[in-house]
């Protein structure tokens, strides 16, 4: 297995990606991190084992990580633009994308607005309307055990100061974040009904995402299937690797 990281120019961004696996025949797959998180700390636990048999990207989105921010807002669609962008870049005119929490977003609007682009979909603890998340994660003044702890929020902070262009954007960086991620989310229920990629939908059981919501959507998108981690908070379903890795694997084929 090989591993390279590069800058890419795309949109304004010099946007950092990882490339990883070797040329096996096999359509390329996109790893799309979570909000405040590298690649790294999103998918460190299955990128090697993802890696072993399909050449797979790994960007760093919009301020997040290696990637500097710019003076643009923070949204799904321009996060979507990017990464379309970064695969015209890269000659990619058809991949496979995984997207965890913003990354899943990120994946569920290229699979909506560029389906020519997509081969298969996974969707990991993405919603599709704000009212899919609990009421105690959209107010963060609510303390909830679905929501990161303060360990976590070490995590991320020791992530970004480790690698980032400007480590005292942090705090700017994190209310862009959280502006995107309580935006209006840009989808219709007719959006789902015309997805055209095989989409697997993960969550955990005590994950942002009520697991009504995920149902519904499994529902609405005509080539979906869902599963539900068991025992599994948001922070920790990308590292439930005895559980996602099979799925993945038979999943992506």
């Amino acid at each position: 297995m090989t591993g390279t990281s590069a800058y890419a120019k795309v949109n304004g961004l010099e946007m950092y990606y990882e490339l990883h696996g070797t040329d096996s025949g096999q359509r390329p797959l996109v790893l799309l991190h979570g909000g405040v998180l590298t690649v790294g700390l999103s998918f460190g636990a299955v990128l090697p084992a993802l890696a072993a048999t399909r050449p797979v990207v790994a960007p760093e989105l919009q301020g997040h990580g290696h990637t500097a921010d710019i003076e643009r807002e923070m949204s799904v669609p321009g996060l979507a633009s990017d990464v379309v962008a970064l695969l015209d870049e890269l000659g990619i005119e058809r991949a496979d994308l995984l997207g965890f929490s913003l990354g899943g977003l990120t994946a569920l609007e290229v699979g909506v607005r560029h389906p020519e682009r997509v081969g298969r979909l996974v969707l990991a603890a993405t919603h599709y309307r704000q009212d899919g998340y609990y009421e105690e994660v959209r107010d963060p003044e609510y303390a909830s055990p679905r929501l990161p702890s303060q360990a976590d929020f070490q995590e991320m902070a020791d992530a970004y100061a480790a690698v980032a262009p400007d480590p005292g954007h942090f705090a700017d960086f994190m209310a862009k974040c959280g502006t995107a991620a309580h935006a209006p989310l840009p989808w219709t229920a007719d959006d789902l009904r015309a997805l055209a990629a095989p989409t697997l939908l993960v969550l955990g059981d005590t994950d942002f995402l009520r697991v009504e919501h995920a149902a519904e959507m499994r529902d609405l998108i005509p080539d979906a299937r869902l599963a539900v981690l068991p025992d599994t908070t948001h922070m920790a379903l990308m590292r439930r690797t005895e559980l996602l890795l099979p799925m993945l694997e038979e999943f992506l084929g």
